[in-house]
């Protein structure tokens, strides 16, 4: 985490001017924070709170790419993107040998349109590995956010209802159901991409990824083995569970209450 997100988080925390927390929501969005981070260092119950104070300074939080700061590797010209529109060099070499004007060989051009076909899965590889990163930390926050939510009833210094308390826990449940369905999403489409592997794509794609991008400097990627829809089963089975087993505390709790 950065140390701009670390320090608009952690004056988040201690916001109490009114109206400052919108400013403060805003200042950790634009820093990187995600929603679940956001809501939980804010403290508040659900995050539509967030979401209206991201509408209230301007921000739609739909509009922030999910593929934040992850830039498309270009090597020797070609970015595997636009590489065979007007303007790109596969482009103009065809052009340029149309016209009967020095051009790339067949073989110069075959190893162009390999790295500019490698470069397209190592892009578009990169991009999901950075969404499925993104999606399982947010994932991971907000299921830690509905043990938070669920300490927090128990907190005898707790200034708030029971009841609100307990709703916001309800909340945090609610949208760790959907966290993980948004995870799951994710990384089903990280697994379809191709894996730059020998034997599982095609050689020549697989030379190019070595012999040109790795050479150039540029990271490997690694597709993990994620079996999502065993581990969004899982999870969700898991947070049921618990969350069944409270509700059976909490209604011996109101139980209680109720006599008194």
């Amino acid at each position: 985490m950065s140390t701009e997100r670390e320090n608009a988080l952690a004056a988040l925390r201690e916001w109490s001017v009114p109206g400052r927390r919108a400013d403060l929501v805003a200042a950790a969005w634009n820093a990187g924070a995600t929603v679940v981070a956001i809501a939980e260092a804010a403290r508040v119950g659900s995050r539509q709170t967030i979401y209206d104070d991201l509408k209230s300074r301007g921000i739609d939080p739909r509009n922030r790419s999910r593929e934040k700061n992850v830039t498309a590797v270009t090597v020797e010209g070609l970015n595997g993107v636009d590489d065979n529109q007007p303007g790109g060099p596969l482009y103009a070499a065809v052009v340029a040998k149309h016209e009967g004007r020095p051009a790339p060989s067949k073989e110069e051009f075959g190893r162009m349109m390999a790295l500019s076909l490698a470069l397209a899965e190592y892009n578009d590889l990169r991009a999901r590995l950075t969404e499925e990163e993104n999606t399982r930390a947010e994932r991971d926050r907000a299921l830690h956010l509905v043990d938070v939510r669920w300490e927090a009833l128990a907190d005898p210094n707790s200034k708030g209802s029971w009841l609100h308390g307990h709703q916001a826990y309800v909340r945090a449940v609610d949208d760790a159901h959907r966290v993980i369905d948004a995870w799951k999403a994710a990384a089903e489409t990280l697994m379809r991409q191709a894996s730059l592997r020998r034997g599982e794509d095609a050689d020549r794609l697989v030379d190019a990824y070595e012999q040109y991008i790795l050479a150039a400097g540029h990271p490997p990627v690694t597709k993990p083995d994620i079996d999502a829809e065993a581990e969004a089963a899982r999870l969700h089975e898991e947070l049921d569970v618990k969350h069944n087993r409270r509700k059976t505390l909490a209604a011996e709790t109101l139980g209680l209450a109720t006599q008194h």
